[in-house]
């Protein structure tokens, strides 16, 4: 018997949304960091997207499943190198210019999703992870050369994408719920099927 799963993906997207506003909000200089961004990196930020990314297997969704269980992961290994060095377990801070090479490399494989969300992904989903890259590269400039002007610009950038993955997640929410678009999310397949449907 076939039975209907849950929509894993507003979980997942909310998860990193606000929990990248949150992070991104002291990047451009509000507030520093403390335990409120360090809980939300490890549950909501790190586990649930992990949840949503074991969900999304399920489905059948390899995008969703490498997505949401790379960038839970993402967070936990941040909240890592941030309390590691501070809980007393021998372990070193990590230079400022390793954690370049660390966001670089996020920002590399952020930027293969990117790509792989012009084949049939909403223009919501395409502008989270096109800004997500770009944040990722910004990040590690300001570690690679200290500049904090580049680290407030990133904090400006990052709740942009942070807000972005929040509205496309209650998007996905309210519209599934209403039946119909209430919050456009620039989906492309709806046009060209309505295209198709007035050529035919």
């Amino acid at each position: 018997m076939n039975r209907a799963h849950a929509n894993p993906a507003p979980l997942g997207l909310m998860g990193f949304g606000m929990t990248t506003i949150l992070l991104n909000i002291h990047n451009a200089g509000f507030f520093p960091i403390d335990g409120m961004i360090l809980g939300m990196g490890i549950f909501f930020g790190g586990i649930a997207q992990i949840i949503a990314g074991i969900m999304e297997y399920r489905n059948g969704n390899t995008f969703g499943t490498t997505a949401f269980t790379a960038y839970g992961s993402f967070w936990l290994t941040l909240v890592a190198l941030i309390m590691l060095p501070n809980m007393g377990v021998g372990v070193a801070a990590s230079p400022h210019h390793f954690m370049g090479w660390y966001l670089s490399l996020w920002g590399l494989f952020t930027g293969f999703m990117f790509i792989g969300t012009l084949a049939n992904y909403p223009r919501v989903k395409q502008f989270i992870f096109g800004s997500l890259t770009v944040l990722f590269f910004l990040l590690a400039a300001r570690d690679f050369t200290g500049s904090a002007l580049i680290g407030t610009i990133a904090g400006y950038e990052g709740i942009v994408c942070g807000g972005a993955a929040f509205y496309l997640a209650m998007a996905t929410i309210i519209n599934a719920e209403f039946g119909r678009t209430v919050l456009p999310i620039g989906d492309w397949k709806s046009r060209a099927a309505a295209g198709r449907a007035a050529l035919a």
